[in-house]
């Protein structure tokens, strides 16, 4: 099995990847956050541009594949949309986009747009957005939701998925961020880069966001299929994992001014905390992807099942 993405679909990437930079790249987020009902508006013509609309990732795997990059290329530049969210959006009832929540207090990052949404519980249950409130930091607000049907059980393994691929974005930034800092900070007479401590601590970082990386490809292609919610659920295991680590590496890395709002790399951090804990943290991933499979176990690549 090929579970590279093709080259048309990075090559895609890349092109979004460039869009989103003449947009304004890093700023983008820094202007959502000072008005946040500007979210969409900010980044509309791009995604428009890009023909982000017309991909089709639950029935075209071409699509699906093209998706996955541009998630990619927008959590690269901690895009300030819900891109993942809305190419998840389900096909047999209207919606602009697909949230997938959990636990009694059901939160997503709508804060600032409008639209119609939809919600599914890991077990199935779509309901409608009608309301936000309480409004949290990295747009996360509460939501008020209406009952719709239980037919959301294929909509689940996607709509983990694409999300993972934007983490999977910001990882590669926050890496490529913090090679360029050990690279140009001197202590002692010689490069950060030079130090075997640092060395160590940026491989492991690396094997954590590179791991992460062949999960994601992976998961993509099995999102529609029998295994898609069980390998979606590992993905996503695997996805907070990859960036507790990263992402203490780098901070540790650039040391205070990591932590400051100078440097992108504190603002990739915080926005990555909803893609983390929402619908649910590592423990709360980990029993659910446990108790789905029972004894069961994975399959693979590396599977002895027929």
């Amino acid at each position: 099995m090929n579970i590279d993405l093709s080259p048309e679909a990075r090559e895609y990437g890349e092109q979004a990847r460039r869009a989103f930079d003449a947009a304004g790249g890093d700023t983008l987020l820094q202007h959502a956050e000072a008005d946040p009902t500007r979210r969409a508006s900010l980044v509309a013509d791009v995604l428009e541009g890009l023909g982000a609309w017309d991909l089709e990732p639950r029935s075209d795997s071409d699509s699906a594949e093209a998706a996955a990059a541009l998630c990619r290329s927008a959590g690269y530049w901690g895009l300030p949309y819900p891109v993942a969210e809305r190419l998840a959006r389900p096909t047999d009832t209207e919606a602009d986009g697909l949230f997938v929540v959990a636990g009694p207090a059901p939160a997503a990052t709508l804060a600032g747009i409008g639209g119609n949404w939809v919600t599914t519980t890991l077990d199935g249950r779509r309901e409608r957005v009608t309301g936000t409130r309480d409004p949290r930091t990295a747009f996360v607000t509460s939501l008020d939701l209406t009952s719709i049907d239980d037919g959301g059980a294929d909509d689940v393994a996607l709509a983990l998925v694409l999300p993972c691929w934007t983490l999977l974005g910001m990882l590669d930034r926050a890496m490529e961020l913090t090679v360029a800092h050990v690279q140009l900070r001197r202590q002692f007479g010689q490069p950060l880069a030079g130090f075997q401590g640092v060395q160590f601590q940026l491989t492991d970082a690396e094997v954590e966001r590179s791991g992460l990386e062949m999960l994601a490809r992976h998961a993509l292609t099995t999102a529609t299929g029998a295994d898609g919610p069980a390998d979606a659920l590992a993905l996503r295991m695997a996805a907070i994992e990859a960036a507790e680590v990263v992402f203490r590496v780098t901070h540790q890395l650039h040391g205070a001014v990591g932590f400051c709002d100078e440097t992108v790399l504190s603002w990739l951090s915080r926005y990555s905390q909803p893609l983390r804990r929402l619908p649910l943290g590592l423990s709360a991933t980990r029993a659910r992807l446990t108790e789905q499979l029972g004894t069961r176990g994975l399959t693979g690549l590396y599977s002895d099942a027929p």
